[in-house]
């Protein structure tokens, strides 16, 4: 099964950078690119453990809906979001956060995943997916790492 780690330093507090990790609002806005935005359950403002959410974006020309849950959740150290339904075999994305010896925090999402349709789906995963997906990640990130260092800075 792929999986990928991507590591994050943000100047800003792990408090602050859990909270804004997992504010739906947020997500939308980093994923902008491919018109992600939720659709159900839990649809604005911060999610917690056991909650849900359905997602619809465009990847790949395609129209994608993914509904995933808040699996695990201790503030400001980790949570776990999973699918629930949608377009993977398995989806499971890790958020760890720990502060650094500088007042910021070392994101580190950890993720692995599985495309359905068997062997043609190890052929996406191989082809497309194990870059693409790192890719959107990396992109939230960054979108995250602004949005929690102009909190900083902003007061």
């Amino acid at each position: 099964m792929p999986g990928f780690e991507i590591v994050t330093h943000v100047m800003a507090p792990p408090e602050r950078v859990f909270d804004i990790s997992l504010d739906v609002d947020v997500h939308s806005a980093s994923m902008a690119g491919s018109s992600e935005e939720a659709v159900a359950g839990v649809t604005a403002g911060g999610l917690r453990l056991g909650d849900t959410v359905t997602w619809r974006a465009r990847h790949f020309g395609i129209r994608w809906r993914m509904t995933s849950t808040i699996s695990a959740y201790e503030r400001p150290g980790y949570f776990v979001d999973e699918q629930v339904s949608g377009p993977f075999r398995r989806w499971y994305h890790a958020h760890r956060f720990r502060r650094d010896d500088h007042g910021g925090t070392v994101m580190s999402d950890i993720v692995e995943f599985a495309a359905p349709l068997g062997p043609l789906g190890r052929v996406a995963e191989t082809l497309a997916l194990r870059h693409y997906m790192p890719r959107l990640i990396r992109i939230r990130n960054r979108y995250i790492k602004q949005v929690a260092e102009t909190a900083v800075a902003g007061g």
